[in-house]
C-alpha cells in the first residue's frame, strides 16, 4: 500500500509540474496580449489626435469656402 501511495504522489507531482508549465505558458500569452493592448491604446491616442486635426482642417475649409462664396456673391451683386 505504501508503494501505491508513493507512486500516486509521484504521478500527482508530475501532473502538478505539467500544470505549472501550462500556467506559465498562459502567463506568457497574457503578457503578449498586454503588450498588444498597450499598442492599440497608443494607436487609439494617435488616431484621436489625427481626428482632431481633420476636424480643424474641415472647419478651416468651411470658413474659407464660405468667405469665397460671400465674396463671389458680393462681386456678382455689384456687377448687376
Amino acid at each position: 500500500m505504501d508503494d501505491f501511495a508513493k507512486h500516486t504522489d509521484q504521478r500527482f507531482d508530475a501532473v502538478d509540474r505539467r500544470f505549472d508549465a501550462v500556467d506559465e505558458r498562459f502567463n506568457a500569452i497574457d503578457r503578449r496580449f498586454d503588450a498588444v493592448d498597450r499598442r492599440f491604446e497608443a494607436l487609439d491616442t494617435r488616431l484621436g489626435r489625427l481626428e482632431d486635426r481633420f476636424a480643424a482642417l474641415q472647419r478651416t475649409l468651411l470658413i474659407t469656402n464660405s468667405t469665397i462664396i460671400a465674396a463671389l456673391i458680393g462681386l456678382i451683386a455689384t456687377q448687376l
